[in-house]
């Protein structure tokens, strides 16, 4: 896949104001400070697309981004310790009405691929599953680990979150390391959304073999 001009197109504070679109919508999640915004201008192939807070847990809006062939849905950062309880909820209530929506085609989530995962980050994915949205984990800042600790920590990673290797990219934006992978899942994405017997199609090819 190859990413045209990505731009910003708006902000939601609530459900409200919650993006219409008849493209496929991709999500991005994860604790504050996992390195969402270098993930998206790392898709982006732009430096500034998503700003980065200078204070971790300061953004709480959906913000959107007209991708050309999907929109990326930016969420709201967790897990951040220094926030009120109130506010913890009203960003809880913001994704629990995000996906409420129906409008949520996959999902990558993001973890610091240089720790365990935290408990914000196991209940993350366990929403996920519960809620049967396709997911794939992006354990971001690669570049910090030799190459045998990225395996490993890809094999813990995937162990913790009960999926398989398969499905957790490392990656990082400074050496853009990841980057072709991920696009490649985002192409099967949208292939699948254009075409939704595009899935059955390929089960039958496989039955047949």
């Amino acid at each position: 896949m190859n990413i045209g001009e990505a731009k910003f197109v708006t902000s939601a504070a609530d459900k409200r104001g919650f993006l219409k679109t008849e493209k496929p919508v991709i999500a991005v999640c994860g604790k504050s400070n996992v390195g969402k915004s270098s993930f998206i201008n790392m898709l982006a192939n732009r430096k500034q697309l998503a700003r980065a807070s200078a204070e971790p847990g300061r953004t709480r809006l959906v913000n959107y981004f007209d991708f050309g062939q999907f929109v990326l849905a930016d969420l709201p950062g967790y897990g951040f310790a220094r926030v009120s309880q109130g506010e913890k909820q009203r960003w809880a209530q913001l994704l629990d009405d995000f996906f409420a929506d129906g409008n949520v085609e996959h999902v990558f989530a993001l973890a610091d691929i240089r720790h365990d995962p935290t408990a914000d980050d196991k209940t993350m994915i366990g929403f996920l599953y519960a809620t049967q949205t396709p997911f794939t984990i992006v354990a971001t800042k690669a570049d910090k680990l030799s190459r045998m600790r990225v395996r490993e920590a890809v094999r813990r990673i995937a162990a913790c979150f009960k999926t398989g290797e398969g499905n957790v990219i490392a990656t990082s934006a400074e050496t853009r390391q990841g980057r072709e992978e991920v696009l490649s899942v985002l192409e099967g994405v949208c292939a699948r959304f254009a075409s939704p017997e595009w899935d059955a199609d390929e089960e039958d090819a496989g039955e047949a073999q």
